[in-house]
């Protein structure tokens, strides 16, 4: 799972290593549940680029892409308050998700300084995912 923010370029390296957030994705939807805030895969959706990416890796359908609807877009600050929720609850018990919880707390700590920027900068930002 990696950040798209709005624009060809927002001015900030906005590379994120999602791939623990991935693999752990349903422990971590559990856990937002529990802390009251949006699942990270909420703010997933699907742009052209990133179907495109889909497609070269061999997970999407090109017959799709004609009727893809537009990307939605979200607030950094939706998507900061369940990163800081899930970093609070990791930093309070760090192996809560098994042996892989310390590399899942730097992947989120990860997300959490892109959308800040993105924040800072009054950009939207989305959820893609890619298969490789």
């Amino acid at each position: 799972m990696y950040i798209v923010v709005e624009g060809e370029d927002p001015g900030f390296n906005i590379f994120v290593n999602g791939r623990h957030l991935a693999r752990y994705e349903s422990a971590i939807e559990e856990l937002a549940l529990r802390l009251g805030v949006r699942p990270l895969l909420e703010f997933f959706s699907a742009d052209e680029n990133s179907m495109l990416l889909l497609i070269e890796e061999g997970a999407g359908n090109p017959e799709l892409l004609p009727r893809l609807p537009p990307p939605q877009w979200y607030t950094p600050d939706d998507g900061l308050r369940t990163v800081t929720a899930l970093i609070a609850a990791l930093e309070d018990d760090l192996h809560q998700l098994g042996s892989e919880g310390p590399a899942v707390l730097e992947e989120l700590r990860e997300y959490e300084v892109v959308l800040q920027k993105a924040a800072a900068r009054g950009l939207r930002w989305h959820l893609a995912v890619s298969w490789q």
